[in-house]
């Protein structure tokens, strides 16, 4: 090959976008080992920084559950629109709504420490014990978040002082109408009383769906980072 070929090739390379990647890290935090995943967007620019979303698995918050909301929910719609996705798994098997919580705010400060983080505040997703989790460590450090996505999941044990934490983000709460567990009630009561306090805080039920929803998940993800987005506007009073 010539070296004016080689040298129209090499241009073309760099005006190519840089692929999405997702990497598998690990830190110690609090005295134990986490392991994470994080999602960079399409063309990442360490230099710039992005809108970030911190996201928990469902079930036992295990790295195959990290995987599955990743997958389903969350990747793809982050590489396009240009989000940073960090999902850890819980610490020992200690479930983030439970002793696994004791790696916040550390994680969050390490994190951000690695990547910037638009205005150094993250939103906060997940489903089933993964919306449980998200509610929980936001109430806990209400100064790192901007909204919080249940898909399904509420605030495990609460009270007014935990609502008054998380009454400066928006809430968006969804849960299949066919869900055979209870967390319908919950859900619609803690919305109500956050719209109360003059907050977004929305409760969807997803027509047909079971506790595993797929008009969350794949092509109609999307909805979720709906959610995202509003919240950049502000939330609450």
């Amino acid at each position: 090959m010539s070296l004016l070929s080689l040298a129209t090739v090499a241009v073309i390379l760099t005006a190519l976008p840089t692929h999405a990647e997702l990497l598998e890290k690990t830190k110690k935090v609090a005295g134990t080992t986490v392991q994470y995943k994080v999602v960079l967007p399409n063309g990442y620019d360490p230099a710039k920084a992005y809108p970030a979303i911190l996201a928990f698995g469902g079930g036992p918050q295990t790295m195959d559950t990290v995987d599955s909301v990743l997958t389903r929910n969350l990747r793809a719609e982050a590489e396009k629109r240009g989000y940073i996705v960090v999902a850890p798994a819980a610490p020992d098997g200690q479930l983030f709504f439970e002793d696994g919580a004791r790696i916040f705010p550390e994680f969050l400060k390490l994190i951000e420490q690695d990547y910037k983080i638009q205005d150094n505040k993250f939103h906060i997703a997940g489903p089933s014990n993964g919306g449980i989790a998200a509610f929980h460590v936001a109430a806990a450090n209400p100064q790192y978040f901007l909204s919080i996505t249940a898909f399904p999941g509420y605030l495990w044990e609460s009270t007014p002082a935990k609502l008054q934490a998380i009454s400066k983000m928006c809430v968006y709460m969804y849960v299949g109408e066919n869900d055979p567990y209870m967390w319908h009630s919950e859900m619609k009561r803690e919305a109500e009383v956050l719209r109360s306090e003059g907050m977004i805080a929305r409760y969807t039920v997803e027509k047909g769906q079971p506790h595993r929803m797929e008009t969350l998940a794949g092509s109609n993800a999307g909805r979720l980072f709906e959610g995202f987005e509003e919240a950049k506007k502000g939330c609450g009073k």
